[in-house]
Parts: C-alpha cells; sequence; structure tokens
C-alpha cells in the first residue's frame, strides 16, 4: 500500500494525523465507497478542470455530480474536463483518477463543495487504485487551507 511521494511528504511534514486504508482495485470514487463499505458523501474525488488560463482542481464528494454552470459562477471563465493525457502531466507521481484532493502541492488551484465540509471524516485517493487516505474533518480543512470553497455540484438523483 503506497501514496504518492509528493502526498506523503506533505502529510508527514505537517505531522497530519491519518491512516491508510487498502482495498481491491477499484476504477471510481463510488467504486471505492462500496469496495470500503463508507458512506459515499465522505469519499472526496479531486477532478481536474481546465480553464482558459490555467488547470484547477475540483473536489466534491463521489456521490455527487461536478455541475460546470455552477462551477462557471464560482470560477468565471469556461471550466472543461481535463484530458487523461492532462492530469497524467499534472499527477505525474499518480495513477491517473487516482489524485489526491490537493491541487496546491502540484502547482495548482483547488476548489473544494461545500457539501463536504459536513462531513466528519473524509477519504481520499492517495495516488493508486488500492488505498485510501482516511483524515478527520479537521485535519482535512487544515490540509486543504489554501483551497477555495463553493457550491458546484449535485445529486445524481437531481441530474435529470
Amino acid at each position: 500500500m503506497t501514496i504518492a511521494p509528493r502526498l506523503r511528504h506533505y502529510l508527514d511534514a505537517l505531522k497530519v494525523d491519518y491512516e491508510l486504508l487498502e482495498h481491491d482495485p477499484t476504477r471510481s470514487a463510488m467504486q471505492n465507497a462500496l469496495a470500503c463499505q463508507l458512506p459515499p458523501e465522505q469519499i472526496a474525488k479531486a477532478v481536474l478542470i481546465d480553464t482558459p488560463d490555467t488547470y484547477m482542481l475540483a473536489v466534491l464528494p463521489s456521490d455527487r455530480r461536478l455541475a460546470l454552470t455552477e462551477l462557471r459562477g464560482e470560477i468565471g471563465g469556461k471550466p472543461e474536463l481535463a484530458g487523461e493525457g492532462e492530469i497524467a502531466s499534472v499527477f505525474d507521481d499518480c495513477a491517473v483518477g487516482a489524485v489526491p484532493p490537493l491541487g496546491h502541492r502540484y502547482g495548482i488551484a483547488t476548489i473544494i463543495d461545500d457539501s463536504l465540509t459536513g462531513q466528519p471524516d473524509v477519504y481520499f485517493e492517495g495516488g493508486d487504485h488500492l488505498s485510501l487516505v482516511h483524515v478527520s474533518q479537521g485535519e482535512f480543512a487544515r490540509i486543504t487551507r489554501p483551497a477555495r470553497h463553493g457550491r458546484f455540484s449535485e445529486r445524481w438523483e437531481d441530474v435529470e
């Protein structure tokens, strides 16, 4: 069980209280919730967004989907989903699709959906498809302090 080197260095440097949860290989944040028998609203997924000026990382719960219209209202411009090649280039020490929610550690701004802030615990990808990083809400707030916050997601069942 491993986590991305930049992530491990950051967590260790800040003396973050975290644990790693090992699980069978998964391909999505919702599959992580099922594999680990965790509430999907506590699994943070990170989505790389390509804006006209730069990249941005949008972080939201696994049981919600990114609403680009709302995100546009939060950040301006015309955000689009980044491609796999772009993700691999920015998060070069992570498997594609296993991006941690700490864009600032990779030189990009991060915005966190407000629906994550009410969760007592947060779980997120650590750079591979075999483990999750578990932190308390207080630790999550501390390690994501440079991030902006906003409302840019919607529940899957609310989508027509």
